[in-house]
C-alpha cells in the first residue's frame, strides 16, 4: 500500500499520515493512535526517514542502579560510536518515557531495561527500539536486541580461578532474582562450577539484592566457609569488596583471589589491580548502530545480536599450589 491509500482509509490527509509516521510533535495523540492502528489493519509499515538522525538513549532512573559501571561504559561507547556515523543523541531517563511522544526520533536505545516494559512499542512508535545487556523471548517486530553472552562471561570467570587451583569459589550475584541477568549468571555458575567438579551449593552462590549493602555481610559468610576464590558479576563489587576484606582482615590474593566486574577508571589501579570480565562495549556500540542504520537503509536486521564477554587478568588472582 501507498501513504495516500493508508491516507484516504483513515480519512486524513497524506501530510498527517507523513507526520505521524515521521513522529513529528505536533500531532494529536489520537489522530496518530487512529493512523497507527490503520497501518497495522493493513499491514504497512513505513520506511524510516534517512533525514531524520535523532536517536534516544533510554536509561534506567533508579537510583540503586549501579550506574557508574555497566551504564556508564554503554553510554561512553555510544557517544564514540553514533555521533561519527551522523546520529544525535538524547538521553531520557525510563521515568520519563511519556516525553516520546513528543521527540522526533530515528531509533531508541534502552540500556538495562526489561523486555517485558516494551512489548507494545511497534503500537506506539515506528521507528525501531534496539534492547542493550538484556535477553528477551519472541520480542515483537522492530525491536531487536545486543547483548553480551551471560553464559559465557561466567563461564571466563570460573575457568580462570580454576585453572589458578581454586576449589572452593564463592559467588555474589548483583541484583535480585527474576531481575536483569541474574537469573541467566546463576545458571551457568552452577554449570561452570559442576563441570569442574566443584561444589555448587546454595551457600556458596548468593543474590546480592539492589544495592550494595548486603555484600560485607555476605563476604563474610563465604568466608566462614572458607573459600579461596570470590567471583562478583555485576554491580560495584569490585570496590565493595575490598573494603570488606580489609575489615575482615584477609588479603587479596594471598589470602583470597578476586574477580569482579571491569569498572573504567577503577579495577586497573584497584590495589591490588583487579582481575575482571567485561562486556566489550565497543563492539555491542557498533552493533547497536548496525542495526540502526540498516533499518533506516530498508534492510532487514538481526533481531537479536550476541556478543563475547573478555577476561582482563590482573594480579588480583594469583596461582595456587
Amino acid at each position: 500500500m501507498t501513504i495516500s491509500e493508508i491516507a484516504k482509509l483513515a480519512g486524513v490527509s497524506t501530510s498527517t499520515v507523513s507526520r505521524v509516521f515521521s513522529h513529528h510533535p505536533n500531532i494529536r495523540e489520537d489522530v496518530r493512535n487512529h493512523v497507527f492502528a490503520v497501518a497495522r489493519q493493513y499491514g504497512y509499515h513505513p520506511r524510516i526517514s534517512s533525514r531524520q538522525k535523532n536517536v534516544i538513549i533510554i536509561t534506567p532512573y533508579n537510583s540503586d542502579y549501579p550506574v557508574h559501571s555497566c551504564v556508564d561504559m554503554l553510554l561512553m561507547a555510544l557517544t564514540q560510536e553514533l555521533p561519527p556515523r551522523g546520529f544525535r543523541l538524547e538521553i531520557l531517563p525510563h521515568d520519563n518515557l511519556e516525553r516520546l511522544a513528543g521527540i522526533q526520533f530515528c531509533a531508541a536505545v534502552a540500556i538495562g531495561a526489561e523486555p517485558e516494559e516494551f512489548r507494545d512499542w511497534p503500537e506506539r512508535f515506528t521507528p525501531p527500539l534496539v534492547l542493550v545487556d538484556r535477553k528477551g523471548e519472541r520480542m515483537p517486530p522492530e525491536v531487536y536486541q545486543v547483548r553480551s553472552d551471560e553464559t559465557q562471561g561466567m563461564e571466563l570467570a570460573i575457568n580462570h580461578l580454576h585453572e589458578r587451583g581454586c576449589r572452593k569459589i564463592g559467588c555474589i550475584i548483583h541484583g535480585d532474582p527474576g531481575t536483569g541477568n541474574a537469573d541467566l549468571r546463576r545458571a551457568a555458575i552452577e554449570r561452570a562450577l559442576r563441570e569442574r567438579g566443584l561444589p555448587a551449593n546454595d551457600y556458596l552462590i548468593h543474590f546480592s539484592g539492589p544495592g550494595t549493602e548486603r555484600y560485607v555481610d555476605l563476604i563474610g559468610k563465604l568466608l566462614r566457609q572458607n573459600v579461596d576464590a570470590l567471583f562478583c558479576p555485576g554491580g560495584n563489587a569490585g570496590i565493595v569488596s575490598l573494603y570488606a576484606f580489609s575489615l575482615y582482615n584477609r588479603r587479596i590474593p594471598d589470602d583470597i583471589s578476586l574477580i569482579a566486574t571491569e569498572q573504567t577508571f577503577f579495577s586497573e589501579y584497584a590495589v591490588p589491580p583487579q582481575t575482571t570480565v567485561t562486556q566489550d562495549y565497543k563492539a555491542v556500540a557498533a552493533a547497536v548502530a548496525d542495526v540502526i542504520e540498516a533499518r533506516i537503509d530498508g534492510r532487514r536486521a538481526e533481531p537479536s545480536t550476541v556478543l563475547p564477554y573478555r577476561l582482563i587478568k590482573r594480579e588480583s588472582v594469583r596461582m595456587r599450589g
